[in-house]
Order: C-alpha cells, then structure tokens, then sequence
C-alpha cells in the first residue's frame, strides 16, 4: 500500500494539467461586411440553398445620439463559391420589421413576429433563397397566437418553439409564451396552426435565448437568461436581469431548472454544437445598463467573453475571448461554420460586420511511447495467429480447436466476445450520458447461463455440432438450417461492419488515425491471424485482451475519481445529485428513450437467449473443451465475470460524469458522447498506459470481428459446403475455410468503411437495433425446436419470415425501443410458426434428444406431439 500511494499521487498530477485552454477553443475571422454601413440589430437571419440571409432589423443613423431608431426592409444574401463571398440584392421585406425570431429549415428561413415604430407582429412567413434567379420568394405561415417581438425560436426535427417575448412596446408586457408550429402538418389547415404548450415555471422574460440540444436522452429545448420589468422604467428596481435556464422535454413535456448561466446573457447569441454542447457568442449584462445616456460613444461595449453550456453534465465553462460581441441578431450554422452576422455592439451602435467562428479540437500529440506500445501489442495478437496456425492439420483443430482448449480460456472468449469493444466504449458513454438502467440487462446473464449450461450447450454437445445451425436440420429441415445460417452469416457481417465503423469513430479522437485508417487496421491484422489461427488463435487473443480491458478499466476508474472535485466523496455525492445511479425507471412506455424496467428485463433474456442458444460464436466455444463439464465451466466463467465487469464499466460511465462536471472545460466539444472515454483514455492517462489500453480498445474490436471471420466461415463450410459434397477432402475443406474467412474479413471491413458516420448519437444502441434485428428470428426458431414437439418445418419457416418482416417493420415504421427488437422477434416467430404447425401435417421424424420433451425417447415410439 505504501509503493501504491506515490504511484496514485504521480497519476493525479498527470490528470490535472489542462489539455486545452479556453481561449483555444474558437477561432473567429472576419467574412465581407453586410453592404449597410450602419448595420442592423435584431435582424431575421437563416441559412437557405447554402446562402446566408439578413432581412429587415433596425438601427439609428448617425450621430446615433441626436436621431431616432429607424425599421428596414431590405434583404441581403450572401453566397459563396469556392473560397469568395459575394453579397446579393435580396429585395425587400412587405414591411419594415426587426427584434422578430428566425429559424433555418430546409425549404427555408421562417421569420416570426417582430416589431416597427408602431406595433408589434404576429405575422409569420418563410423566405426563400432561389440560386438562379437570385431572388428571394416569400410563403406566408399561420400567424402567432398573439403579437411577439424579441423572442427566440429553435427547432427540433419538423418542429419550431418560441419562447418568450413581449406583445407590445414595453418590457413590462413580456410573457411566459411557449408556442410550437409542427412543419410537418403543412397539408392539414386544421393542424398547421401554432400551439399552445405548457410554460417554465420562471418569471416571465423577453431577450431571452432560446436553444435546442441533447441532454443525453432526448432533443430538449432550453430557455436561457433574458430580462424583464415590473413597474415604471425610470426606477431601476423595476428591472430583473435573469440567469436562469430551463430545459422542456418534448417527449415528455414537461420543464426543469438546470444550473443558472455564469452572467446574464440577454438579447445573446445562442447555437447548439456537437452532440450535447451549446454555445453563447454574445449577450448582454446589467452591468452599465443604467449608464448608457451617461457614457454614449465612451460605453465600451458588452462584455467580450464566450461561454458553453453542456447539457449532460449541466455546467458551463468558458469559451474564450470574442473580438465583438454582438447582441440582437442570430447566430446560425452554415455547412461547418457559426455565423455570427451584424448586431449591435453598444447602446444604439451596429456594425455591419459578419464573423465567421471554427471550434477547434483540443489537440494532443499521441506519443512515440504510446505508438510503439500499441503496435508491438496488435502485432503481437498476429503473432499468436502465426503461431497456432501450425496446430491446425484439419477443419476440427480449425474450428472447434480440435477440443483441447482450457475451460478458463473458453470462458474468457465467451467474455470477451459478449463484450468486445462496444461494451469497453459503448456502456461508458451510455452510463455517463445517462444512468445505471441498462446495467440489470447484464444481470440477466447468470440466469440465462443456467439454460445455456443445463438445456442449450447439452444439444449441441450431444449432436457433436460443428455448426449450431445443425440442430435446426435435425429438428426440422435442411431449408431451415440453410436459413438460419445465412441469416447468422449477414448478422456477423453487418455487426463486423458496426463494431469496426463505431470504434473506428470513437477511437479517432484518441489517436491520429481517423475513423477509416482505425477500421482498415483493425480488419487487416483481424483477417492475419484469425485466417492463420482459426478458433484457436481467436480464443487465446480473447483471452489476452480480456485481462488487458479489465485492468485498463480499473486503472481509468481509479484516475476518473481521483481527479473529480473531492475525490470518491465527490464521486459519489455528484452522482447521487444527478440521479446517476438509478437502476429501475417504472414507467409501461415501451418506446420511451428512460427505458422502462420491463423492457430491460424482457429484453435482456430475449437478447442473451439467442446469443447463447443460437449465435454460432458463441455455440461453437461449447465445442473448443474436452468434454461437456469444462463446457459448462466455460459458460460459468463467463457469467462470473460479467458481474463485476459490469459494475465496473457503469462505474466508469458515471465517474467520467463526475469527472468532467468537476472540470467542464477539459471536454472537447467536437466530440461525440461515444468518444468520451477514448477521450479521456488519450487526453489525461499517462504515456504508454493510454497507448495499451488504446491497443486494448482495438484488440477488442478485433476479438468482435476476429469472431465474426471464424464462425461465419465455421457455418458456410459445415452448412453450406459439406452437406453438399463441395470439396473432395478435409484438407480442400481447411482451404475453403481459409479463403472464407478471409473473404469474410473483406466484406465486413468494406461494410464497415461504408457504416462509418459521426451523426450515431449511441453506439450502444445502434449495436442493440442490430442484434435485435437479426438474433430474434434466430432465437425463435432454436426456442420453437427445443421446446415444442408439434412445431415442422413449414411452421419454423414460416414463422421465421413473418418474424424478419416483424422485425423490419419494428425498427423501420415504429419507435419501439431497440432493446425489445429480439424478445419481439422471438415471440413472432414462436408464436406464428406453432400456429402455422397446428393447421399443417405433424412432424414425421425421430424426435429423440431434440426437444425438452424428448430428452429420453418413451417406450412405444416416438413422442406425442406437445
């Protein structure tokens, strides 16, 4: 204890030096100014047909002191081509208007309220941007409950929110507006009508900000800051500048208070970035707000600082220095940039210019340490190919590792191959994101290992399968096995295909490879050693980066508290504040994104189930041990270690939570949620440890992917080729099985260059859509086999396509969560293929020691059909 004492006060001072400072983060440069040398405040401004516009605003001419506010009309649109800018004569507005709500949508920008010198507006309507005619066209859209100016919208898939604004000339008529318009009603005159919705609990406010982004679970909008007035303006206690923000849920619709903003930011500049940051470019304080008259020209100006929000940890942090901060206008994205165009700058003071903003990466170089360290470690995995690959004389040693593998070793495969990459990146991000409820699906596991020790792995053993596919020819008919194990070989090429794609994604923020490079690296050195290796080599490379995963996990968990504010206290007290530890939400919505305990439950044995039943990765490491007791300890190992593997991956999740509410400002806002903990693996461990467990993150992938290779090569020539007769020998057969492997490497490498894409909002769950996508039918045909007598073939198969086209339509028309996709899938096929049964010919061959109900064939016969 006493050596390990220095070591952990060396890692703390590792983790606490900041990668990045604040003012690295954006890069600001200027565009062409807008062509008015005033410039305006409170614009409409949007983004359409890959042009900027900038319609109406106000402004005073100059001397700005000694003249009125004056409204405008004029449209103004900036395109681009190549590198140059070039500003176009847009026309004009049917009115002069300012201080409105814009929102940017594909057919184009939506202007909403607003006000001139007289009134305010209700009037809502599109402009749109047409490249060759350079006009602007205008639509007009249904009209605000009541009139609104300086408000602020946002827009979460067809819907646009409004929040907050005043319906008349003075601050003392702000509201507690919250309107929603559903673009997606455009055709109904009934529907395509603004809505009412239920307002925050605050105080009403105008110059507020009004933004959408993900909070870990669902598109949320917030309402940030604003300003409001109660009584006479010439007192100064009639005005309340706020700090608040609001978070509404449109899911659930309801409203929570979420940690107050550093400053006021009234009549500021909001946009949302990346996954589950959002970024105030500009804003107004109380300071000096009572001293305009007083300073005129000699006002210096709002306050130059940006500032991010993050909605998962609910902090903000600096976003450094701004060369101007303007207030009452939009900031808008336009292709990969922030635009930040006009506004005002001071009291009665615009500017014309346009400023262009680039959030940078929080660079780190990756080390010739870490380098070497992860390249002698994949190297090392090929050289445990190359080195049993002069055991395998035939397709036994090759596929099932001719049965004299250790049970242990067995178990760790099973391990390594239910958990793989996904789990080491995946359950993190979706812990950290959100909370422990997707932990009890892993605990379901010992319970499931009880029917794959006592029911599933005794079939197998007892049909001596090389394929688990076997067993369906056996109980049913050759179609059928031939179905289910085409429909095994696509699962493993599209989860080859996932597993590459979404680490490659995740690990491009840990090291200089991007997402493309990690997913060839990964295919390539999979496809030596596992062409070389078969089996073998893939179980003991499991079983290498097993150990390695484990003791890279603990070793960031330990980093992860010992660098959050107040160590393990500080860990758990930030986790308990935020609800991170919740297990159980108890809700009956099957669809909802806090998923409800039943679907966990259910979903979870459906999943682990056919995993253990009827994926042939895992059915053929049954068949690697001598004999069915080390099979069965092989199985026990695997859920051994899924308990406290699990603790320990979910404890990661909520202690990078904790870790990074401790330090905001150290979280990349260019990165995902599912590169969080690559992140933190590459940006805060020390040299060379980072480069192994980095090396570690791949070997798991490469187990995943490795596995995939074998056993869809196992089925292809044991269901496919040798039924048939295709190959004269077993020697032609160890070839055949080579090349497929090989050729399945190819195919799942390609696919996953074809998958790669940065928008996945949850590896996690896109990994569960495809198990569940696949595995259901799968599961139910080995569940209507091994536990009917009644069932044949025409009802196994036909309860098989029904399934698939269940399945299909779950994930493409519905938004049932994806957890449930295989219970689903194997209750549509049971259910559909027993009925089918009972209205067609009960099954004519020998039953025997194929079905629970046959174990020991009964005197007389056969079994009676159940």
């Amino acid at each position: 204890m006493k050596r390990f004492v220095p070591i952990l006060l060396l890692l703390t001072a590792v983790i606490s030096s900041p990668i990045a400072t604040a003012q690295e983060l954006l890069s600001w440069s200027e565009l062409p100014p807008v062509p008015d040398e005033l410039g305006f405040a409170g614009p409409f401004v949007g983004v359409h047909n890959d042009a900027l516009i900038v319609a109406g605003g106000a402004n005073f001419p100059k001397p700005v002191w000694d003249n009125e506010k004056v409204w405008h009309d004029r449209v103004f649109v900036l395109t681009r081509s190549g590198d140059g800018y070039a500003w176009k004569d847009g026309g004009t507005l049917g009115r002069a208007v300012a201080y409105g709500a814009s929102v940017s949508t594909n057919d184009g920008v939506v202007c909403i309220g607003g006000n001139d010198s007289q009134e305010t507006c209700d009037d809502v309507f599109m402009l749109s941007w047409d490249a060759e005619s350079e006009r602007i066209m205008t639509t007009e859209y249904p009209s605000l409950p009541s009139p609104c100016a300086f408000s602020a919208a946002t827009m979460i898939g067809d819907v646009i929110y409004v929040a907050g604004g005043q319906s008349g000339p003075s601050l003392e008529t702000a509201m507690t507006n919250f309107w929603s318009l559903d673009l997606s009603q455009m055709a109904s005159k009934r529907e395509f009508v603004w809505k009412e919705l239920p307002t925050w609990p605050g105080p009403t406010r105008a110059l507020n900000l009004t933004v959408s982004q993900h909070n870990g679970y669902n598109d949320c909008v917030y309402v940030i800051s604003g300003r409001r007035q109660e009584g006479p303006a010439v007192e100064q206690s009639s005005f309340e500048f706020l700090r608040d923000v609001w978070e509404f849920n449109p899911n659930t619709g309801q409203w929570r208070q979420r940690s107050d903003a550093p400053r006021c930011v009234m009549a500021g500049t909001s946009i949302k970035f990346g996954q589950s940051h959002v970024f105030v470019l500009g804003g107004a304080t109380e300071e000096r707000f009572f001293q305009s008259d007083e300073l005129k020209d000699n006002h210096p100006g709002f306050v130059k600082e940006s500032l991010a929000y993050h909605t998962i940890t609910d902090t903000w942090a600096a976003a450094g220095a701004i060369p101007a901060n303007h207030v009452t206008t939009t900031a808008v994205q336009w292709g990969d940039d922030i635009i930040v165009p006009t506004g005002e700058v001071r009291p009665r003071v615009r500017t014309p210019n346009v400023y262009r903003v680039l959030v940078n990466r929080a660079e780190r170089d990756f080390g010739k340490v870490n380098y070497v360290v992860l390249f002698a470690y994949l190297l090392s995995m090929v050289g445990v190919g190359a080195y049993v690959a002069r055991k395998n004389k035939n397709t036994d040693d090759y596929f099932r590792g001719g049965g004299h593998l250790p049970w242990w070793a067995a178990g760790c495969s099973i391990f390594a191959t239910m958990l793989s990459s996904l789990t080491f990146t995946g359950i993190p991000s979706k812990a950290y994101a959100q909370d422990w409820v997707y932990s009890i699906g892993n605990f379901t596991i010992p319970l499931v290992a009880i029917i794959a020790v006592y029911v599933a792995m005794p079939f197998f053993r007892r049909i001596d399968a090389t394929s688990a596919y076997e067993y369906l020819e056996k109980r049913f008919s050759r179609p059928v096995r031939l179905f289910g194990s085409a429909s095994f070989t696509l699962f493993h090429l599209f989860r080859m295909a996932v597993v590459m794609s979404l680490t490659g994604l995740a690990l491009s923020v840990a090291t200089p490879l991007t997402p493309s490079q990690s997913v060839l690296l990964m295919g390539v050195l999979s496809i030596l050693y596992c062409t070389m290796g078969g089996v073998e080599a893939v179980i003991w490379t499991d079983t290498i980066q097993t150990f390695v995963l484990l003791g890279g996990a603990v070793v960031a968990f330990v980093l992860l508290v010992m660098g959050t504010d107040g160590g393990a206290s500080g860990f758990v007290s930030a986790a308990n504040a935020s609800d991170k530890f919740q297990i159980a939400n108890h809700h009956l919505s099957p669809t909802s994104a806090q998923i409800a305990l039943w679907v966990i439950v259910v979903g979870a044995i459906g999943q682990n189930l056919s995993s253990y039943t009827a994926d042939q990765a895992v059915v053929q490491r049954y068949m690697t041990t001598a004999d069915q007791r080390m099979a069965a300890r092989s199985i026990w190992t695997n859920a051994v270690l899924t308990v406290p593997a699990t603790l320990l991956f979910f404890g990661i999740g909520t202690a990078l939570f904790a870790f990074y509410q401790s330090n905001p400002d150290r979280l990349d806002p260019t990165i995902t949620t599912d590169q969080v903990f690559p992140y933190f693996i590459a940006h805060e461990m020390p040299i060379g440890l980072a480069g192994l467990i980095v090396a570690g993150v791949f070997a798991a992938a490469q187990s995943t992917v490795s596995t995939s290779m074998n056993s869809t090569a196992t089925a292809l020539v044991t269901d496919f080729l040798r039924p048939f007769d295709l190959c004269n020998s077993d020697g032609s057969y160890l070839s055949a099985a080579r090349g497929l492997t090989f050729l399945m490497g190819v195919i799942g490498t390609l696919l996953g260059l074809v998958f790669v894409n940065p928008d996945i909002k949850s590896l996690f769950d896109t990994f569960l859509v495809v198990i569940g996508l696949f595995m259901g039918v799968l599961g139910g045909l080995f569940v209507l086999g091994g536990t009917t007598t009644r069932a044949n073939s025409t009802g196994a198969m036909v309860g098989a396509l029904v399934g698939a086209t269940v399945m299909f339509s779950l994930w493409k028309f519905t938004a049932i969560n994806g957890y449930l996709y295989t219970s689903c899938g194997i209750t549509t096929c049971f259910v559909v293929g027993y009925l089918t049964s009972l209205a067609t010919p009960k099954p004519n061959r020998d039953l025997t020691g194929l079905t629970l109900h046959t174990l020991q064939k009964p005197e007389g016969g056969t079994a009676a059909a159940k």
